[in-house]
Parts: structure tokens; C-alpha cells; sequence
């Protein structure tokens, strides 16, 4: 199964009863004025993260527990017998991309990310309400562990200088990434050694991802020789280095290691920071 649906195959799809959409739009207030019909909303804050009071600790979205998205998983009524799909407004990018990269790290085997987002499928005529759904909770979904790699921050700050073997990719905007700005974070800047690929690169002007052939292109000419076990990708919390790695997967490539604590833990740990003039 490809990582992406384009909205029409959405709704050739639509309706079945394995089929869960998953909303995973920031603000809990459009999804209460308007959703694609059916859709759960997901809390990015408490559903794909276990937040702590320190950011300098896993950064500001680190990874719940296995047990706890299992758990949370089992509520929306998931199985592996379902095939989920998830979209936000963002093009995939908060936080789409994030529940796809947990599903895919449990194993789970149909989810996928909705092409285009919330905008898309509504222009396609794709059914919306303002009703929440029904969901009858089942038991946790069966999984003991993420099988997709990460990267902590000391295994970060051992291989970001070793440019010749290993790539840092920050996802983030290039201004971010410079440190002219930072909108979110305490200190604007990035990791010294890091490469800018910013997330919106994988998109096309109308915010659709760019075919599987031209992002396999771009990414095997970035990183050269090195192998994704050699590729560490990051952003500002951990949520929107994901949509690069479906990105990468929708390429046909493997999927490199995240740095779950992304900018948001670095920053606030007295590490290095790189800056452009």
C-alpha cells in the first residue's frame, strides 16, 4: 500500500467499515465546525505525545509510551485489521505525518496520509458533518514496541559533525534553520552540521506531494551514498520531520532515523548552535 491517497481514492473507498479517518488538525475548533464525515479528532498534545513540564527533556512532543498509544489506538477502535488514514490542513505536515510514522513504527499495515489535506478532499466532494462520531473502544492494539529508528540527542550530537559518513537533515524553514527567526522555541538557530531541507520541498505549488519519482530523485542526489541508517531527520518537536520520512517512504526509500526531541530539546540543553550570517 503507498503511503498517499489522493482524495478521490478516498472516496471510492469511502464508505467501509475498516476504513478510520483520523483528524489531526491543531485547532479542536474547526474540527467541532466542520470534519470529513466520520473522522476522529486526535489531540496532538496528549494523543501523539507525553508532554513533561521540561522541554529540555525529549523537547516538546516526545513520543508516548507504546502501552499509551496502544491504549489510545484501542479507544478510536484500531485494529490491525483497519485501514486508517489521517490528515490535517498543513499538507500532511501537523501533524498527519506523525500518526502515520506511529502507526507505521507499531507495524500497523494500511495507514496512510490524505493527499492535498482537509482542503482537498472537500474540493472533491468528499462528505463533511459537524457531528462527532460513534466509536466503540476495543482493546489495545497488540504491539510492544517501535520498530522504526530513532535518534537521542548525544547519538545527535556524535554524528552531526561527521558530514562526510552522516547527514542531520532539519526540516525546517530556512529562516528558522538560519536563526533570523523563531516563532515556537527559546533560542533561534540549529544543530552546527546540519543540512536545511525544509518539508515544504516534498509539496508541489498546490501543496500535493510531488510524485514518487521526483522525490526519489531529490533525496538519493541530498544524501549521496550515505545509507538511512546514516540519516538523521528533525524538526522543531519531532512533528514535522515526519513528513518528510512519508516522503521518503512514498519515494520507495527507507525510512531514516527521527530525532523525536528535534530543535525544541537541543536548543535548551547549553548545546552548540549554529547561526548564518
Amino acid at each position: 500500500m503507498k503511503d498517499i491517497i489522493h482524495p478521490n481514492e478516498l472516496l471510492e473507498l469511502y464508505p467501509s467499515k475498516t476504513l478510520v479517518l483520523l483528524d489531526v488538525r491543531t485547532n479542536p475548533k474547526k474540527y467541532a465546525e466542520s470534519h470529513l464525515k466520520d473522522a476522529i479528532w486526535v489531540d496532538i498534545e496528549t494523543e501523539l505525545a507525553h508532554k513533561s513540564d521540561n522541554a529540555a527533556q525529549g523537547g516538546r512532543h516526545p513520543l508516548p509510551s507504546v502501552e499509551e498509544f496502544c491504549s489510545t489506538l484501542g479507544r478510536w477502535g484500531i485494529s490491525p485489521a483497519h485501514h486508517v488514514v489521517a490528515y490535517d490542513d498543513i499538507s500532511g505536515a501537523n501533524a498527519a505525518a506523525r500518526v502515520w510514522w506511529m502507526l507505521k513504527a507499531l507495524g500497523h499495515p494500511s495507514v496512510q496520509v490524505l493527499d492535498g489535506g482537509f482542503q482537498a478532499a472537500v474540493a472533491a466532494g468528499f462528505p463533511t458533518n459537524a457531528e462527532t462520531p460513534q466509536v466503540e473502544s476495543i482493546a489495545p492494539y497488540p504491539a510492544d514496541a517501535w520498530l522504526l529508528p530513532t535518534y537521542d540527542m548525544e547519538e545527535v550530537g556524535i554524528v552531526a559533525q561527521k558530514t562526510d559518513d552522516y547527514m542531520v537533515v532539519d526540516v525546517r524553514d530556512s529562516a528558522r534553520f538560519k536563526g533570523y527567526v523563531e516563532p515556537i522555541d527559546l533560542i533561534a538557530g540549529h544543530i552546527p552540521g546540519a543540512v536545511n531541507m525544509p518539508f515544504k520541498d516534498n509539496l508541489d505549488e498546490q501543496g500535493f506531494f510531488l510524485s514518487p519519482e521526483q522525490l526519489k530523485e531529490n533525496y538519493t542526489t541530498a544524501f549521496g551514498k550515505r545509507p538511512a541508517q546514516n540519516v538523521v531527520v528533525h524538526c522543531g518537536s519531532g512533528i514535522t520531520a515526519c513528513h518528510t520520512l512519508l516522503a521518503l517512504s512514498y519515494a520507495g526509500l527507507q525510512i531514516p532515523n527521527l530525532y523525536v526531541g528535534s530543535w525544541s530539546e537541543w536548543s535548551r540543553n547549553g548545546r552548540e548552535i549554529g547561526r548564518e550570517d
